[in-house]
């Protein structure tokens, strides 16, 4: 029997994950949480075989969530589930520990099929998400200027861009405004824009938010 944890910050999207792997043979729910610091807290006490999780939970950076799990589990594959464009996010994933990810908009029968894969510990990369990996390893020194920044200047960047406030994003990533405020300055910088709209704008058109 697959046990999976899921984690995920809307209740609905976790009551149907549970649904859909609770009605699955060989699999099972094995506990859930609804942000990275509860994850961290709750996987310690309810032993499982695969974790599935979201990237975009208040509170703790998803990517960041990602690497103190392969620090303090090892062992258990992580499957991010994700509504984030995979040309941007799978690569960092999977960087930070992930075993596989799968966009949201797929089928149930591919998430039960990622879960089993990632269980026997294999990866599990959709055709889209493989295309991105080649494309990273191929790609020129000139790439996009967004690549060469810090997991948490990206997710900044990517939070600006969906349209939201400094007090917002602090609150989320359980940050300082000032903090928030001395990463907004550096993406501005070294991103060459001058205004928190141009960050938005930037973001829009390289497609970092939906």
């Amino acid at each position: 029997m697959i046990r999976v944890f899921i984690a995920d910050d809307h209740a609905v999207v976790r009551e149907g994950l549970k649904r859909i792997i609770a009605s699955t043979d060989g699999l099972c729910p094995a506990g859930e949480a609804a942000n990275g610091m509860e994850l961290l807290e709750q996987i310690a006490h309810h032993p499982c075989d695969v974790i599935l999780m979201d990237l975009a939970m208040p509170g703790l950076p998803g990517l960041e969530v990602l690497h103190e799990l392969r620090r303090r589990h090892p062992r258990i594959p992580v499957l991010v589930l994700s509504m984030y464009p995979p040309d941007q996010y799978a690569v960092r994933a999977l960087a930070a520990g992930a075993a596989g990810y799968l966009d949201k908009g797929r089928a149930p029968a591919d998430l039960i099929t990622a879960l089993r894969t990632v269980a026997a510990g294999r990866r599990y990369l959709t055709d889209e998400v493989a295309q991105c990996l080649a494309e990273h390893l191929d790609r020129e020194p000139d790439q996009a200027p967004h690549a060469r920044l810090s997991n948490r200047e990206f997710q900044v960047l990517c939070l600006i861009g969906s349209g939201r406030s400094v007090t917002e994003i602090a609150r989320d990533m359980s940050l300082s405004v000032k903090t928030v405020s001395t990463f907004r300055s550096r993406l501005l910088m070294k991103l060459g824009l001058r205004r928190t709209a141009e960050l938005v704008r930037y973001a829009l058109e390289h497609g970092l938010v939906r």
